[in-house]
C-alpha cells in the first residue's frame, strides 16, 4: 500500500501532462488584411459593351447582371474601401423587353429585344431554346439616378462617345442603343459623358469588341472600313477603322483619367477562340449512295464548266481543284457554300457562280447549326440548303474574311497595350486568356476544367459569344490579378465555383 501512496503524486502529474496534450488547438488562420495599395476604390465605374453588362444566353437579365465581372470587382473592391455598384437593372429574369408596349417594334418579324436562352431537352436532343414569356422591362420607362454599371450592350466604341445614343427619339430612327435609352442622364447624353459625370476614382473599359465581332459572326457581309474614317457612313456589320478606333480609345481615356482616376483596361479575344465559330463543323452531311450519285450528277454540268475554263486560263488548276464539288456516301461531307472572293466567271455562263464546298479553314457560324439541311422550297424536298442550295455569305467566315478580321484586331490591340502604357493603366491581355480557355482550360479547386466547348464547356453561355456566369467569373480574376501587380493590393479575387456554368431548363 505505501508504494501505491507513494506513486500517486507521479500518476497526478501524468494525468496532468495528458490534460495539457490534449487541450484543442486553434488553427483558425489569421484574418487577411487586404489594403487597395495605391488605388482608390471608392467610386468604381465600368465603361464597354455587353461583356461589361453581363449579356449572356442571348440577353441581359437581373441574374446575368449581378454576375457581371464589374459586380464581382466592386465586392472585392467593397473589402477595401469601396462603395455602393449601382447597376441599370433589367426588370425580370427573362430578359425580353419592349418598345412602346410592341415587342417587334422594327416589324422585321422578329422580338426587337428577346428572351434568353436556356437548355431544355427534348427528343431530338438538348438545344438551346429562349425561355418562354413576355419580359416586363419597357425600354421607354426611364431608370433615375446614376449607374456604376455603364456596360451598353451592342455598342460599338465610338459609339460610347456620341451624342444622343440614349435619346429616345432617335430610337425610333436608329441611332441610339436601347439599353442605353433606359439609363441615359439625358437626350444628348454619351455614355462616357455619363461615366464621367460621376467622377470616378477607379475603372475599368473594355470596349472595341463589337467593332470586329458584328462583322464576323455576320459571316464578314459587311465592309472593311480601314482608310474611311468617318464612323458615321458605317453599315452595322462594318469593320471600324484601325485609326477610328485608336483616336476614340484615346478620346476615352482622355476624359476618362482626367481627375486622375486609376483604371484598368482588356484587350479583346480572336473570334476563333468563342464557341460561335468552333461548334458547327464544315462537313456535317450524311449521305446514302444514291443520294451522293444524285449531287454528284446535279453539279456535274458546274464541274465541267469550271475545268473549260480553267483550260482556257480563266482560273487556276488550284482554283478548280477549290471549286470542284464532290459527295460520297457517309458521313463528313462538306457544305456548299458562296464565297464572294472566288474569280467571278458568270460573264463567261451565269450558272457558274461563286460556290464551292467548304473546307475546315471555313468557320461555320453558330446559327448555321439550325439551317443547315433545311428546306430553301418547303414544296421542294431537294431543295436542301447546304447541299443542294449552297449557303450565303452569312453562314460562313471565310479564310479571306478572317484575315480582315485578325488584321483588325491585331491594330485594336496594339492601340490597347500601347494605350495602357501611355495612361499608366493595369492591363488584362483577355486575348491570351480565352486561347488559354479554348486549348486548355481552366482546372478548378473541385478538379473540374472549364472549357471553351459549346453547352458542356462551362465557360461560355449558350449564345456562344458571351461567357458564362463561371466565364465571367474568370475573366474577373483576371482583373484582379493586373489591378493587384499594377497597384500593389491584394485584392482576393473570387471562386468560379460559386457561378454557374449554365442555365438548364
Amino acid at each position: 500500500m505505501k508504494k501505491l501512496y507513494a506513486l500517486l503524486p507521479f500518476l497526478g502529474l501524468f494525468l496532468i501532462a495528458c490534460e495539457e496534450d490534449t487541450t484543442p488547438i486553434d488553427n483558425t488562420p489569421d484574418p487577411v488584411e487586404y489594403t487597395a495599395g495605391t488605388a482608390d476604390f471608392s467610386n468604381y465605374v465600368a465603361v464597354g459593351n455587353s461583356l461589361t453588362a453581363g449579356f449572356s444566353d442571348n440577353a441581359l437579365f437581373r441574374a446575368g447582371q449581378e454576375a457581371s465581372f464589374p459586380n464581382m470587382l466592386a465586392a472585392n473592391f467593397a473589402l477595401v474601401g469601396g462603395g455602393s455598384f449601382e447597376i441599370p437593372f433589367m426588370a425580370d429574369n427573362l430578359g425580353g423587353a419592349t418598345i412602346g408596349g410592341e415587342t417587334d417594334a422594327n416589324m422585321d418579324g422578329s422580338p426587337d429585344i428577346g428572351n434568353r436562352l436556356i437548355l431544355t431537352f427534348a427528343a431530338s436532343g438538348p438545344a438551346p431554346t429562349p425561355v418562354s414569356g413576355q419580359g416586363s422591362t419597357e425600354i421607354t420607362n426611364k431608370l433615375s439616378g446614376s449607374f456604376n454599371n455603364m456596360g451598353v450592350p451592342g455598342s460599338k466604341s465610338y459609339e460610347l462617345l456620341a451624342p444622343g445614343y440614349g435619346s429616345l427619339a432617335g430610337l425610333a430612327v436608329g441611332a441610339a442603343n436601347p439599353y442605353f435609352v433606359r439609363f441615359s442622364s439625358g437626350e444628348s447624353a454619351t455614355v462616357v459623358g455619363d461615366a464621367v459625370a460621376q467622377n470616378p476614382s477607379f475603372f475599368t473599359l473594355w470596349t472595341g469588341a463589337n467593332d470586329v465581332l458584328l462583322y464576323a459572326t455576320g459571316g464578314g457581309t459587311g465592309m472593311d472600313q480601314t482608310g474611311n474614317l468617318n464612323p458615321s457612313t458605317y453599315s452595322r456589320n462594318d469593320l471600324t477603322d484601325p485609326n477610328v478606333f485608336a483616336g476614340t480609345l484615346d478620346a476615352i481615356l482622355q476624359a476618362m483619367t482626367a481627375n486622375g482616376a486609376d483604371g484598368v483596361i482588356a484587350n479583346l479575344p480572336n473570334v476563333t477562340d468563342i464557341p460561335y465559330f468552333t461548334t458547327v463543323p464544315h462537313n456535317p452531311v450524311p449521305l446514302d449512295g444514291a443520294t451522293a450519285e444524285l449531287l454528284n450528277g446535279a453539279y456535274g454540268a458546274y464541274n465541267a464548266g469550271l475545268a473549260q475554263l480553267q483550260g482556257l486560263g480563266a482560273i487556276t488548276e488550284d482554283e478548280l481543284a477549290q471549286r470542284t464539288i464532290s459527295f460520297s456516301a457517309g458521313e463528313g461531307n462538306a457544305v456548299v457554300i458562296i464565297d464572294e472572293d472566288l474569280t467571278d466567271l458568270t460573264g463567261f455562263n451565269p450558272a457558274l457562280i461563286n460556290m464551292r464546298q467548304a473546307t475546315e479553314e471555313d468557320l461555320m457560324v453558330l446559327t448555321s447549326r439550325t439551317f443547315i439541311g433545311t428546306l430553301a422550297n418547303p414544296a421542294d424536298p431537294t431543295s436542301i440548303n447546304g447541299v443542294a442550295i449552297p449557303l450565303a455569305d452569312q453562314w460562313v467566315l471565310t479564310p479571306a474574311e478572317q484575315e480582315l478580321v485578325e488584321n483588325a484586331l491585331a491594330a485594336y490591340n496594339q492601340t490597347i497595350a500601347a494605350l495602357a502604357t501611355a495612361y499608366d493603366l493595369a492591363f488584362v491581355d483577355a486575348n491570351a486568356l480565352l486561347t488559354e480557355l479554348r486549348t486548355s482550360g481552366f482546372q478548378q479547386s473541385d478538379g473540374s476544367i472549364v472549357t471553351a466547348t459549346f453547352a458542356t464547356g462551362g465557360g461560355f453561355s449558350l449564345d456562344g459569344v458571351h461567357p458564362s456566369p463561371r466565364g465571367y467569373a474568370i475573366l474577373a480574376n483576371a482583373f484582379i490579378e493586373a489591378i493587384n501587380a499594377k497597384y500593389g493590393s491584394n485584392l482576393p479575387g473570387v471562386n468560379p465555383l460559386d457561378y454557374t456554368g449554365l442555365y438548364i431548363n
